[in-house]
């Protein structure tokens, strides 16, 4: 639960930090201790808004009671309804308390077998949670991309840059199956897809995470993407193998190697920290994040588009029909829903 004094205590602290006198002799840290108070301070003012506008809705319904003005009292349980739901959103973000909820996020997509379905659907779902980041404001950036020969992507990264990416994201992990008239069948039968999802969060300063040079084994070759002339004649993209957990990392969005190589670094030190993450979460967490098979027994929600049209999370059974505005990045129900029931356990 949010707690008025404990924020004003927080950035009282924070704004003595922003006065030392060597606070820029390290840029990056004096931009995390920035930000931090900036975040604090935005949420104590929305509390205290929304403190302000329940006190004069309490206040604009005693005289609407008194004058025994229904319209008016109608339209206040109208308002109330508007911010009961303001505040319940804003509960759920509460619960992004995370070592890295707060951080930006690489999210990965793979699409299982079955070809240019697969592929289709892996494109599909690439574009879903687009259309969701671009409602939050967020930055996106493409990192690496495999086409489909035909249609799709046969995978996909991505880098989400904004507050709580990775604390929205974080159980988006895991197989989504697709259930449709697949398009690319002349016959028009119904098939059955599955794409694999991956999140984890960007690795900032605080987290330290230490890889070996002799665990690594790192790849270079001429990068399949757009980019220019440059970036297809020379072996500027980076594969980089983290040989003791067999992690495959690989970066092509920049024409130096060396960039890519860095970026492909930080991808492997945040997949590493997201291993780690869910091994003490549980057993069950850590199948997954070695990636077995896309297929039945790891799906987390299904996406069915005929014969009937329902969306379905299999673990918080949470369920809308819907899909068309899921799959244009209306997700938000089925992402509380998931904070809540793990805020449970």
């Amino acid at each position: 639960m949010f707690d008025p004094s404990a924020a004003e205590l927080k950035i009282q602290a924070l704004e003595n930090q922003t006065m030392a006198p060597d606070l820029w002799d390290d840029p990056q840290k004096a931009q995390q201790i920035l930000q931090e108070k900036n975040h604090i301070e935005k949420y104590l003012t929305e509390y205290q808004n929304f403190c302000q506008e329940y006190s004069d809705l309490l206040d604009l319904s005693d005289l609407a009671a008194e004058e025994k003005d229904h319209t008016i009292l109608q339209d206040i349980e109208a308002q109330f309804a508007k911010l009961h739901k303001k505040l319940s959103k804003k509960s759920t973000e509460t619960l992004l308390s995370g070592p890295a909820d707060k951080n930006n996020a690489f999210l990965e997509i793979h699409a299982g077998a079955g070809g240019t379905e697969a592929q289709d659907w892996a494109n599909i779902l690439l574009r879903m949670y687009i259309r969701w980041a671009e409602r939050k404001k967020y930055k996106i950036e493409y990192v690496d991309e495999t086409k489909g020969e035909e249609a799709g992507v046969k995978s996909v990264t991505i880098k989400l840059t904004g507050q709580n990416v990775y604390g929205w994201l974080k159980y988006e992990s895991g197989v989504h199956r697709l259930v449709r008239i697949s398009p690319f069948d002349s016959g028009a039968r119904r098939h059955t897809s599955f794409a694999s999802v991956w999140v984890y969060p960007e690795i900032d300063e605080t987290i330290n995470i230490e890889i070996e040079e002799k665990d690594l084994k790192i790849d270079t070759f001429r990068a399949s993407g757009a980019g220019g002339q440059h970036v297809n004649t020379t072996d500027s993209a980076v594969r980089i193998t983290h040989i003791p957990t067999n992690i495959i990392v690989q970066c092509q969005q920049d024409r130096s190697q060396h960039r890519n190589r860095a970026t492909a670094l930080n991808m492997l030190k945040a997949r590493l920290y997201e291993l780690e993450l869910q091994k003490k979460e549980s057993e069950a967490q850590i199948e997954n994040a070695s990636k077995s098979d896309i297929g039945w027994g790891h799906q987390i929600r299904s996406y069915v588009l005929h014969p009937y049209q329902m969306i379905k999370d299999v673990r918080t059974q949470t369920e809308t029909s819907q899909t068309q505005s899921f799959l244009d990045g209306e997700i938000d129900t089925f992402l509380e829903a998931i904070l809540s029931l793990k805020a449970k356990k």
